[in-house]
């Protein structure tokens, strides 16, 4: 049976949540939007294309930056309201240039940095 991209839960603005894992260390990247157009393309390049909410318009993933996404597996749960996707990841995932945007812990009610960017 084909996957249907409009059979997943988009919010109000027509959006779901995207969560990148690295597909071998299965380190969470990044988390990012997509909508039905944008799991569409995903799915039939292999190059994870998000909703950018501040400019209105798609980005692939590393188009500009060469920090590319390259899809290993789609999945989404089991509401069909979050999407996981795995990847191999080219260089950081995250805009600030580390290697996952999840790089900040709180430990004994203390910020606490977890890595420096790549360089």
């Amino acid at each position: 049976m084909a996957f249907d991209p409009n059979s997943l839960t988009y919010d109000s603005n027509g959006l779901i949540p995207a969560i990148a894992q690295d597909a071998t260390s299965h380190e969470v990247l990044m988390m990012a939007w997509m909508n039905a157009e944008a799991v569409a393309k995903t799915l039939d390049t292999g190059k994870v294309t998000y909703w950018s909410r501040s400019r209105q318009s798609f980005w692939i993933k590393g188009e500009t930056s060469g920090h590319v996404q390259q899809l290993v597996d789609f999945r989404y749960d089991c509401d069909k309201d979050c999407l996981l996707v795995l990847v191999n990841q080219t260089g950081a995932a995250c805009h600030t240039h580390r290697r996952s945007c999840f790089y900040t812990a709180v430990r004994d009610g203390e910020e606490i940095e977890l890595m420096q960017p790549m360089t």
